[in-house]
């Protein structure tokens, strides 16, 4: 008997509507050729959302993804809603739902293509092979930490970790390795942070467990020079919520282009997949958005939460084929293309290759 799962779909604002109908196509196309069923549930959050309900994270949505077994998320947020106080705002909402996902890894891959190596504002010799994975912890630090105050003369935010949320996050990475090149490296900031030496210490207990996998530690300053200076000298790099914000940014450009790298967002119950880019609604509706980050967080989905790694890996390898053919959407344009795409274009080339 097939499998089948059920899939939360939120478009969202901005492209997001656009870049998560071309994922769909994907996948529907890949479920068909690897005999698994995929049935959608959509759902609101972010501006939207706002418009409809009058808040960013309806009650329905909170109910409805936790009776999914993921959610594929497109984009939020736009001018139009930032005047809003801030608890109505869609990034509100997007906090809010991970918080009820009780998702707390944030898992960001930066590899680079070698079709688009020339994309990279580095070196080609420096960037060629990098295939990096973020390991970010998501629901901590100094983002969360109580208490925190803003008072007419000093503001005051605290960095707190306990040891359940290291514990649990570094088991994540090192599972990661273990799928990869079996390497970690923890990156904090043990030489003048208490709570990071915390860490450090928390990561190296949790290490025993993984003998095939190097551990490594680095500052965090030290990390963001490494990226640019020897990017490949990194396989997972596991790290906490303010750390991770920075470098995982970093990493992303060493592609190039924002628009092609994905993300999931994963823990207790079910995961969230999403492309690491913003709604960018000055290009909404035109057409021309780049879906590859999207529909490389579809990859992620079927290989993370549903475990279907063959179509996952069909996924892969037609967009990595699609980029060697020289088809391009506007943001990679400039670089080998044979063919500028729209964004439905691509979406189409390579749910027919997924197909083949």
């Amino acid at each position: 008997m097939a499998n089948s799962y059920k899939i939360g779909v939120i478009r969202g604002d901005g492209i997001g509507p656009e870049i998560i109908d071309e994922a769909i196509k994907v996948l529907d196309a890949v479920s068909v050729k690897e005999g698994f069923t995929l049935k959608y549930e959509e759902m609101l959050l972010g501006g939207v959302a706002i418009d409809e309900t009058g808040v960013p994270l309806p009650d329905e949505t909170i109910n409805g993804v936790k009776k999914c077994d993921a959610v594929l998320f497109g984009a939020i947020g736009g001018p139009k809603w930032d005047t809003l106080p801030r608890e109505l705002r869609p990034e509100t909402g997007l906090l809010g739902l991970r918080k009820e996902m009780g998702t707390f890894a944030n898992l960001r891959p930066a590899m680079v293509y070698d079709e688009l190596i020339n994309a990279s504002t580095l070196k080609s010799e420096v960037v060629k092979g990098v295939d990096i994975m973020v390991v970010r912890e998501l629901t901590g630090g100094i983002y969360f930490g109580q208490p925190r105050e803003l008072l007419e003369d000093c503001a005051y935010n605290t960095m707190i970790y306990t040891r359940q949320e290291v514990e649990r996050i570094a088991k994540v990475a090192f599972e990661i390795a273990m799928k990869r090149n079996k390497r970690v490296c923890s990156v904090d900031k043990a030489n003048v942070l208490e709570v990071s030496q915390f860490w450090r210490d928390i990561v190296i207990e949790v290490a025993k467990a993984y003998p095939e996998v190097e551990l490594s530690h680095m500052y965090v300053d030290n990390t963001a020079m490494q990226l640019i200076r020897e990017p490949k000298q990194f396989d997972v790099i596991l790290t906490g919520n303010i750390f991770g914000d920075i470098l995982s940014d970093a990493a992303s450009m060493l592609s190039g282009s924002i628009g092609l790298l994905p993300s999931a967002s994963i823990g207790e119950g079910v995961g969230l997949y999403e492309p690491i880019h913003g709604s960018a609604p000055d290009i909404a509706g035109q057409g021309i958005a780049n879906p590859l980050a999207t529909i490389s967080s579809a990859s992620m989905m079927l290989r993370y939460a549903l475990k279907e790694e063959s179509a996952a890996d069909k996924i892969d390898k037609a967009i990595k084929q699609i980029l060697a053919e020289g088809y391009r959407t506007g943001d990679i344009g400039n670089y080998d293309a044979k063919e500028i795409c729209t964004c439905s274009k691509m979406g189409n080339l390579i749910a027919d290759y997924v197909s083949k």
